[in-house]
């Protein structure tokens, strides 16, 4: 009876040491979790036999309860790097659609090629849909969708208007090459505009501005001449007939003609399709003795705004931040708890699942009761202590060797016995 005694004391301590070492193993596992080994005696015992001399049967391994104290937390500056700060574990999906719903502790987070947001393993953060104010509008496991990041926001819309008050410097001379965009010396001065065509890409449109006739003593007059050009596409006030827009100032400097916007005939921005109408607006400029100056610039146009940045707050809302300075509300971050963390199965990959023993995932949201605080741009590494752990295996270890030894006397014991002779 005591090899078997001392057997089971081998396997127990054999047990504590494999855990130990698994402990040890992932001791730089982001969301790890360790484990503890719980041991039981075993007693046989009858109505026949005495309490006061009952005999132990040795010991069997209760239970490998799983420890889901807080880790360590580090800081990464990662705007997807997120950390529960309490109970709670986050929820994911193997993919995009599908019922089958993991959970883990590792707020390790990035985007994937189909701007999907997934942990390291691919699996898809679960967050609830909101809306513009970012209130959560659906709730409960039917109400989870996957995070994606939007590539664009806004409609996009053709420039069709443009102001431009300039200051035209009243000492320029009046250049003596015909016009020549390529030629600096054929013009006075240039100025560039960003407009926007059908599909809110932008383009330049680039304003050549040449003196054509200086103020006499016989008339005060000063006039100039604006070439425009969108990409290499001269504009002109009649279709298929490019021309310049002809300004007029008085003697003061004061701008007499045009008094209202010049309309542009329709043309087609290079890369796009559609055709779009622009006016210029010069309402406003003048010609002064100082140099040229762009007074005021402004277009009607709008681009579709690009994603620049993502952030999620303290209470788990995400919001992406646009190029056109939109910033929307993409969802809140579920959280899950259970009435029995330890009774979750371990799946690899600092993942868990919901079994009878843990009982059914409790769904809610960061600050909730029962539920953690979040922050961003820290991950919970594992929460094993290594020189706690070191220590439970050298006990590990000389619980093993006593057990070994009380199994060698107890081989010696039934030698001796099989020698003695008659």
């Amino acid at each position: 009876m005591s090899f078997y005694t001392s057997l089971s004391g081998l396997q127990a301590s054999q047990k504590e040491m494999s855990t130990i070492s698994h402990n040890l193993a992932n001791v730089a596992t982001d969301g790890f979790k360790k484990s503890r080994v719980e041991f039981a005696d075993v007693i046989a015992s009858s109505v026949t036999v005495s309490p006061n001399a009952q005999v132990g049967s040795g010991v069997v391994t209760k239970a490998i309860r799983q420890q889901f104290g807080q880790g360590n937390l580090i800081q990464t500056g990662g705007a997807l790097d997120l950390v529960i700060s309490g109970d709670g574990f986050f929820a994911t999906k193997p993919g995009a659609e599908g019922s089958q719903i993991n959970y883990t502790r590792n707020g390790s987070f990035n985007v994937d090629s189909d701007r999907y947001v997934v942990d390291g393993n691919g699996g898809h953060l679960q967050v609830y849909p909101v809306d513009g104010s970012g209130t959560v509008i659906a709730s409960g496991v039917d109400g989870l969708v996957s995070l994606r990041l939007p590539e664009t926001s806004g409609t996009p819309k053709p420039t069709t208007a443009v102001g431009l008050n300039v200051n035209l410097n009243a000492g320029s001379a009046i250049p003596t090459k015909a016009f020549d965009r390529l030629d600096a010396a054929s013009y006075n001065q240039s100025t560039q505009t960003t407009i926007y065509d059908g599909n809110g890409n932008p383009v330049t449109m680039t304003s050549y501005f040449v003196r054509t006739k200086a103020p006499t003593v016989a008339d005060p007059t000063s006039q100039w001449q604006v070439h425009n050009f969108v990409g290499d596409t001269q504009l002109g006030t009649t279709a298929g007939a490019p021309g310049p827009v002809t300004l007029d100032f008085d003697a003061t400097g004061k701008l007499t003609s045009p008094t209202t916007p010049t309309q542009f005939a329709a043309f087609t921005p290079a890369g796009s399709s559609a055709e779009q109408a622009l006016s210029l607006d010069f309402t406003g400029s003048a010609q002064a003795a100082s140099p040229f100056a762009v007074v005021n610039r402004n277009q009607n146009g709008a681009a579709v705004g690009k994603l620049q940045s993502v952030a999620v707050d303290e209470a788990g809302i995400v919001r992406a931040t646009f190029s056109n300075g939109d910033t929307k509300a993409l969802g809140k971050v579920a959280l899950a708890n259970f009435s029995n963390p330890t009774g979750l199965r371990q799946l690899g990959n600092s993942y868990w699942s919901a079994t009878g023993v843990s009982g059914q995932p409790m769904l809610g949201e960061a600050g909730q009761n029962g539920f953690g605080g979040m922050m961003s741009g820290i991950v919970e590494g594992s929460n094993v202590d290594i020189t706690e752990e070191l220590v439970a295996l050298i006990a590990a270890q000389r619980n093993f060797q006593a057990n070994a030894k009380a199994l060698d006397t107890s081989s010696q014991i039934s030698q001796t016995i099989f020698n003695i002779r008659a």
